[in-house]
């Protein structure tokens, strides 16, 4: 046989797919399994969650950095300064972007620091929710 009566023997051969005696039977089996499964997945995954955030939210409440330059050794005290220039930098940067946004008189630096936790946590919330719906209307 050669190259040229190869090809079309093969799309011919896999152009239809044979059917199954049992098909149906075989698609309600993987169905019903899918489902059953489905339920002890997202009460697993609910509890999982549940747990993994009541364990984050009381790390948060405990963390203490301390590094302040009087303490620590030279790498905790570069380690400080790192941190420092960064947030400076930070603010920088989002002082330039509320400039041109307009909304320079917002101070974010009387609420507390949980109170920006909770914002923060909000804003990523969303935004991956809106990512979540974005995936699932191309899906």
């Amino acid at each position: 046989m050669s190259a040229d009566e190869f090809d079309p023997f093969i799309e011919r051969q896999f152009s239809r797919t044979p059917v199954m005696a049992d098909a149906e039977l075989f698609a309600a089996d993987i169905d019903a399994r899918l489902a059953s499964g489905s339920r002890v997945r997202t009460m697993a995954l609910a509890l999982a969650g549940l747990i993994g955030g009541v364990v984050a939210v009381q790390e948060t409440m405990s963390v203490n950095l301390n590094l302040s330059r009087d303490s620590g050794p030279v790498a905790g005290e570069a380690v400080g300064q790192g941190i420092e220039s960064l947030t400076t930098r930070a603010q920088g940067l989002a002082e330039a972007g509320l400039d041109q946004l307009g909304l320079s008189g917002v101070a974010l630096g009387s609420l507390g620091a949980m109170q920006l936790f909770w914002i923060t946590a909000g804003a990523l919330i969303a935004i991956a929710a809106a990512g979540v719906m974005k995936l699932s209307q191309e899906v």
